[in-house]
């Protein structure tokens, strides 16, 4: 298992091909994936031979609890396609059961400080639907600041879509600030 780090309650480690029928329950579980597809369901076809390479192959880790090993989602750490190596997105996926306990902070916090600390990062930054309130508060606990409102275009629009999208940031010197640096 390759580790890519730790907090007091958290594995966050690299995906692997038995990762399968973790990411499918987590992908059909309509409530986890209502502000990314609706909550329509993926074919355990999707998850095998596209969602799960792709999660191999780039900055996503499988999350799991330490006391019980229990996989809990995951969270990504990645700059975006055609996007500055220094800026990485932060994103996460948790089950309902991992909601509400404070996992989606403690991991998020925990990737900023490695892409400040290790990543050489000068901003990290995440988006998410405006009307995803649990999300933004995560990231306003993790210590990002809202940037700005956008209206991507969007080939089959959800609910909530029409009220746009919402980016947060954190830059490294206030991260610097904040930690005393």
């Amino acid at each position: 298992m390759h580790i890519f780090l730790e907090t007091d309650r958290l594995i966050l480690r690299r995906f692997t091909e038995s990762d399968a029928d973790h990411l499918f329950k987590l992908n059909n579980d309509p409530e986890v994936m209502r502000y990314l597809n609706g909550g329509k369901p993926t074919p355990r076809t999707t998850i095998v031979e596209e969602t799960l390479p792709r999660l191999i192959a780039s900055g996503f880790f499988a999350t799991i609890e330490k006391s019980s090993g229990t996989f809990l989602g995951w969270f990504h750490l990645r700059a975006p396609k055609d996007g500055p190596a220094d800026e990485p997105e932060l994103g996460y996926r948790l089950h309902k059961a991992a909601w509400g306990k404070g996992y989606a902070t403690e991991g998020s916090r925990a990737l900023i400080d490695k892409a400040f600390l290790d990543l050489g990062a000068r901003r990290v930054f995440a988006q998410t639907m405006t009307v995803n309130r649990g999300s933004r508060r995560v990231m306003e606990k993790s210590g990002l600041r809202f940037v700005r409102t956008f209206h991507p275009e969007w080939d089959d629009p959800i609910e909530g879509a029409e009220e746009g999208e919402v980016e947060y940031e954190l830059l490294r010197a206030d991260w610097e600030s904040v930690q005393g640096r």
